[in-house]
C-alpha cells in the first residue's frame, strides 16, 4: 500500500504549482478578512455590495468563500473600496 501524501496546506493539495497554491491562500486570507469587516458591519448584502462596488450576488458569492469567482486584483480592489490597505508580505518557503 502506497503511503499517503502530506501537504503544509489544503491549497498545497488542491492546486497544481506552489505559485497557484500561493495565489489561493492569499485570495482565501484577503475573502476571510472582508467577510469579517463586512460581517461587524452589520449591513445588509446589499448596502455592502453598494459600499464595495459591486452587485449583491457577487457580494454573496463573497459572503459565501466561493474563492474561485475572484482574483486577486478584484479583491484588492473590493478591501480598497471599504478603506482598508492591503499589504503583501514575502516570506522564505
Amino acid at each position: 500500500m502506497k503511503k499517503p501524501t502530506k501537504y503544509a496546506s489544503v491549497w498545497d493539495a488542491i492546486a497544481d504549482t506552489p505559485a497557484e497554491a500561493a495565489n489561493l491562500k492569499a485570495r482565501a486570507d484577503l475573502m476571510r478578512q472582508i467577510t469579517a469587516i463586512v460581517k461587524e458591519s452589520g449591513c445588509t448584502q446589499a448596502d455592502a455590495a453598494r459600499r464595495c462596488g459591486i452587485t449583491q450576488p457577487r457580494m454573496n458569492d463573497l459572503l459565501r468563500d466561493r474563492i474561485s469567482r475572484f482574483s486577486l486584483d478584484a479583491l484588492v480592489n473590493i478591501a480598497t473600496s471599504i478603506g482598508r490597505r492591503v499589504q503583501v508580505d514575502i516570506v522564505a518557503a
